[in-house]
């Protein structure tokens, strides 16, 4: 039991000690970050809207970066975000993989409701999901402006996204971790640049 306990110990801290060097990284380049954060203020500021999407974990992350910026992110005197998670609707989701192919499942979607100047936000570890990279390609034709965050190499979120931040790791965990708390980040920032509606105690 003793030799367990011990082992467990060393992951846990193992693990956070992988998220720390992450962060400090992360930090030494924000400026991916700024570029988003000006992105989504300017999307509020022009009443157009935020879409999120990505799967297992990473769908997650982006029904959970739109709660924020449904509520979080509200400050006073300003526009509200309009934003919508792809995720979200199971029925429509399941009625595209059953009828044609679950590759599709955020493309279609995004032809019934994405417009010019809109933002779709995407969530990969890969940077490679091919139903992902699949709604990137049918947003930029629309005219959206795509911001993928991912890690690895980046996969084809290089080549699609107006903005790629990529996570420097190849541990998809550290990566998914990282994304939320950048999402996080982001939150709290656009909050502090205003007074904010809601106060946590």
């Amino acid at each position: 039991m003793k030799k367990i306990r011990n082992e467990i110990d060393l992951h846990v801290k193992k693990f956070l000690q992988i998220q720390n060097e992450c962060i400090n990284e992360i930090q030494q380049n924000t400026h991916e970050i700024d570029k988003i954060i000006k992105m989504i203020i300017s999307a509020r500021n022009n009443k157009k809207t935020i879409f999120t999407m990505g799967n297992g974990g990473s769908g997650s992350t982006a029904s959970h970066f739109v709660s924020d910026l449904q509520k979080t992110v509200i400050v006073k005197d300003e526009n509200r975000i309009k934003s919508i998670s792809l995720v979200d609707n199971i029925p429509v989701i399941l009625a595209w993989s059953n009828d044609t192919s679950f590759d599709r499942i955020f493309e279609e979607q995004i032809k019934n409701q994405v417009e010019k100047n809109d933002i779709v936000i995407a969530f990969s570890g890969s940077g490679k999901s091919k139903n992902v990279v699949n709604g990137l390609k049918i947003a930029k034709k629309i005219g959206a402006k795509c911001i993928g965050f991912t890690g690895k190499n980046g996969g084809d979120f290089n080549t699609i996204c107006d903005i790629t931040l990529k996570v420097p790791s190849d541990d998809m965990l550290t990566i998914e971790s990282q994304h939320i708390t950048i999402c996080h980040c982001i939150a709290s920032t656009i909050r502090n640049l205003g007074k904010p509606m809601f106060e946590y105690d």
